[in-house]
């Protein structure tokens, strides 16, 4: 370890001196890369090594001077937070360390750090006593994990063991969230056999929520030739913060006998806050719930966890292997957590974790979740207030979308999309960009609607988003971002006249 303290002190000057002035460096995609690319040198593996300083120094050159910089006020884009200093360290250790999950031999130390957080994260949830849960590499990696149980639990409740005879046998599999779920539901049912067509869309509210009608007579629609897998409610959209309203939603799916997995990726933080922690109510009737502590809880990516409320569950990736977990060495406890993911190799991600929750606290944590949804509603009042900007959704949890108004309402669409890029390539600021279906317009006045049914009449329309998750930023840092969305929006406006003048 003091090898690997001294090799990192000796690069951290390097990094400070490199960092470029604004959240991302200058320049088109094109040239950013490029020049990255030369200060690498030819992508071939060196005959001889530079020795390990001097190798360290060059990454922390370019990973600053042309990378991001989530610690700077204006990095607003991405559910992606500035790194707390205590997770980095402990992230180290883990890797230090080597050690693999899988068997009690690889690694003790890790098992036993995930298992204390596992147990944390299921009495924050209170998903009961019985609750257990695993790391992944990701949200999309944990819905993944959490349809596959609910995949294999549906599938044996129709007499089908879809481990050993595939899913042919499943019938008219289903799975049911709402119109605006995160994408790697699709990709989840897609990578299971399911097809993305087994997705059903369920209609959301004007608050962008899951309609509790909508998914009772969707449920109720499913014939006997249709398997419904689970029903995936979502604890916090990634555009818009909002949560569907998981007491109804998980109600109805125990009434049908479905699994109901949450997608609290983004929101599950919010049960670091007294604040904000109501918000996940219902949450605890959940089969599987799906969490990224490197969004709200300020870890390095990634840390995501799948928490399920019975872990009978995880009986679906059971496997004994001769050389790692043999059953007599299991029965004298010498096992480790292989059942529990499809991965092999794991890496104790857990440690970095551990080191947040006992370095800040659950209050000290919240304090840092009330902080950033104050400087959300701070930025929906800043951009309320400006004519030329159009709040499109409010504050819910951390995200503000909104659009920026300019003199040809037709030409809104490719102004946002180009004042967005501008900030962009000036390294002047990092905002998100989304699409949202605006209610109010005419269809007949909009040549991009002719033709559309009467359901699809309200349009998608580009919009900007602020994802505020750096509790460091001030009120004076969202003004002068806001400043200069304003100011990107004239200029934009100013070149786009000019070429067609």
């Amino acid at each position: 370890m003091a090898d690997i303290s001294s090799l990192l002190a000796g690069a951290v000057g390097t990094s400070l001196a490199h960092h470029a002035p604004g959240p991302l460096p200058a320049g088109t995609p094109a040239e950013v890369l490029a020049a990255a690319s030369r200060a690498l040198g030819p992508a071939a593996l060196p005959e001889r090594g530079a020795g390990e300083l001097p190798a360290l120094q060059l990454l922390a050159r370019v990973m600053s001077e042309y990378g991001v910089n989530l610690a700077h006020p204006h990095a607003a884009a991405h559910l992606q937070p500035p790194t707390l200093t205590v997770a980095v360290a402990a992230d180290v250790l883990a890797s230090a360390g080597n050690g693999s999950l899988d068997t009690y031999d690889s690694g003790p130390a890790g098992i036993a750090v995930e298992r204390w957080l596992i147990g944390a994260l299921t009495r924050l949830a209170r998903l009961g006593p019985d609750a257990d849960g695993v790391l992944t590499p990701g949200g999309s990696l944990s819905n993944l994990l959490g349809l596959h149980l609910a995949r294999d639990a549906a599938a044996l409740r129709r007499g089908v063991d879809v481990r050993r005879h595939g899913v042919a046998a499943l019938p008219g599999p289903r799975v049911l969230c709402s119109e605006i779920a995160h994408f790697s539901v699709h990709r989840a049912c897609a990578a299971l056999g399911l097809g993305e067509d087994a997705v059903i869309p369920v209609a959301t509210d004007r608050d962008h929520r899951m309609r509790p009608d909508a998914l009772a007579d969707a449920l109720a629609a499913l014939g006997p030739d249709e398997t419904p897998i689970a029903v995936v409610a979502t604890a916090g959209t990634t555009d818009f913060g909002t949560v569907d309203p998981l007491p109804a939603v998980t109600e109805i799916a125990a009434h049908h006998g479905v699994w109901t997995h949450v997608d609290a990726a983004y929101g599950f933080g919010t049960l670091f806050s007294d604040r904000l922690a109501g918000r996940l109510d219902g949450i605890e009737s959940a089969d599987s719930v799906t969490l990224d502590l490197h969004k709200i809880g300020w870890l390095p990516a990634a840390t995501s966890v799948l928490l399920v409320s019975d872990p009978a569950g995880f009986g679906a990736l059971d496997r004994e292997v001769a050389y790692l977990n043999p059953a007599d060495d299991a029965d004298a406890g010498f096992d480790g957590l292989l059942g529990r993911s499809l991965q092999t190799t794991r890496r104790a991600d857990a440690v970095k974790a551990a080191a947040a929750f006992l370095a800040h606290g659950r209050s000290g944590l919240g304090a840092m979740v009330d902080r950033c949804h104050d400087l959300a509603r701070h930025a929906q009042a800043r951009i309320e207030s400006e004519p030329a900007l159009e709040l499109v959704a409010g504050a819910d949890l951390t995200t503000v979308v909104f659009r920026y108004r300019g003199a040809d309402p037709a030409a809104d669409d490719r102004l946002n999309a180009a004042l967005r890029r501008s900030l962009l390539e000036t390294g002047t600021a990092l905002i998100g960009r989304t699409e949202v279906r605006l209610p109010g317009a005419d269809p007949a006045a909009d040549p991009a609607l002719a033709g559309a049914p009467a359901t699809d009449a309200a349009p998608r329309r580009v919009c900007l988003k602020f994802t505020l998750l750096n509790p460091t930023t001030t009120t004076d840092d969202i003004d002068r971002l806001v400043a200069a969305v304003l100011a990107a929006g004239r200029r934009c406006g100013h070149h786009a006249r000019e070429r067609t003048a």
